[in-house]
């Protein structure tokens, strides 16, 4: 008997917005429904043949009940279909997608829009009950940092685990920014070229990634301080940054997609999970990557592009040096470090580009990647169609 294949048939993404920038007037909610709505016209799907949606995201406080039910209603998806929010961290994009592969598969729906979200530019303030009416309004905590960029573990920064992986693998302050020089400018270049075209779908009046710094030099990138460490050498140039982005990923199996007649871009070929210590989260992907190797009886030279999101450089820089990557096939784009990290969209936003990169690179096979936040990372292979 043979074993049905999940295929992509549509991955596309919002630019990504800084910090406070051209998206910060839209909600997770908006951001993410106009995309949808804009998916499902780009790609002359209609509506009601989306069966269940299921989105990623991490900063949830106020975004009301089942953020993906919300979208799936707001851009008029059938109220029949059912809907989904989960919360892996960093790789909550990637976990939805495969969460809806496992759905087409188990014939529980035909078509899944699957993604994820994050608008970092609204997460609220928290503040904590003291009893059944009173709430300690002196001590409002942010979100973004309580639920987002903290270690649950240590109660340390994010950027500290960067550090971390310094200590372990001796890079250098000069080795980390030239790392992210080498991001922005890849990046810089393939936005001039209208590589990231494809895969783009305006907000409003923002049409191009905004958290590109095209200006960037290693004296400008040295001259910042540490950011996490006085004695440390991971500042803002060498993290990824605040940003506002969402991305959708449409799903079906091939069989369905031949019926209906559509072309896809790709299809899912494994996907890994695994875990490590936190306090050295970002070196996962190392061992997610070379366990869906194992699986599949492949190597690194079987694979012609990889994306590993970008959460430091040092991390970055880990992945690329214990699974010894040609260069040239790493994040050949840029990656977060210039396109930003919006939490609960990466994943997706990854996957997207990487769907994208082997059409145009005319390349077969990739993997996406990511580490995770509490000592996580989730790692899936797609094969270009």
């Amino acid at each position: 008997m043979k074993v049905e294949e999940v295929v992509v048939v549509a991955a596309q993404r919002t630019p990504t917005g800084k910090f406070w920038g051209g998206l910060a007037t839209e909600t997770a909610l908006s951001m993410t429904t106009k995309l949808v709505q804009q998916t499902l016209s780009q790609n002359k799907i209609a509506a009601d043949q989306i069966d269940q949606v299921i989105l990623g995201n991490v900063l949830a406080a106020g975004n009301k009940q089942n953020l993906a039910r919300q979208v799936q209603l707001r851009a008029q998806l059938p109220q029949h279909g059912t809907a989904l929010t989960i919360n892996q961290v960093c790789g909550s994009g990637l976990k939805a997608v495969r969460l809806a592969q496992s759905a087409l598969l188990l014939g529980d729906a035909q078509v899944v829009l699957a993604g994820g979200v994050e608008s970092m530019s609204h997460a609220p303030g928290l503040v904590e009950r003291l009893d059944k009416q009173n709430f300690a309004q002196e001590q409002i905590q942010d979100s973004l940092w309580i639920d987002g960029l903290n270690d649950a573990f240590q109660g340390y920064p994010m950027g500290q685990t960067a550090e971390n992986l310094v200590a372990k693998y001796h890079w250098t302050r000069q080795q980390q920014d030239a790392y992210a020089l080498r991001s922005q400018q890849l990046a810089a270049q393939a936005q001039k070229e209208g590589a990231f075209s494809a895969e783009i779908l305006a907000i409003n009046e923002l049409s191009e990634d905004e958290t590109l710094r095209p200006s960037t030099t290693l004296v400008g990138l040295s001259q910042l301080p540490p950011a996490f460490s006085p004695e440390g050498s991971v500042t803002a140039g060498n993290s990824s940054p605040l940003s506002d982005a969402a991305a959708v990923v449409l799903l079906t199996t091939a069989s369905y997609a031949q019926r209906q007649g559509w072309q896809p871009l790709a299809r899912l070929v494994a996907y890994q999970e695994s875990g490590y210590c936190p306090e050295l989260m970002g070196y996962t992907p190392v061992l997610a990557i070379r366990q869906l190797l194992q699986k599949q009886k492949q190597t690194v030279a079987d694979i012609d592009l990889f994306e590993v999101n970008e959460a430091f450089s040092a991390q970055a820089l880990t992945v690329l040096k214990e699974l010894d990557i040609p260069e040239d096939c790493y994040n050949p784009v840029g990656g977060a470090l210039a396109l930003g990290h919006a939490l609960g969209a990466s994943g997706a936003r990854i996957l997207t580009t990487l769907v994208h990169q082997l059409q145009q690179q005319k390349k077969q096979r990739g993997i996406a990647a990511l580490c995770i936040g509490g000592g996580q990372a989730v790692a899936m292979e797609v094969e270009a169609l």
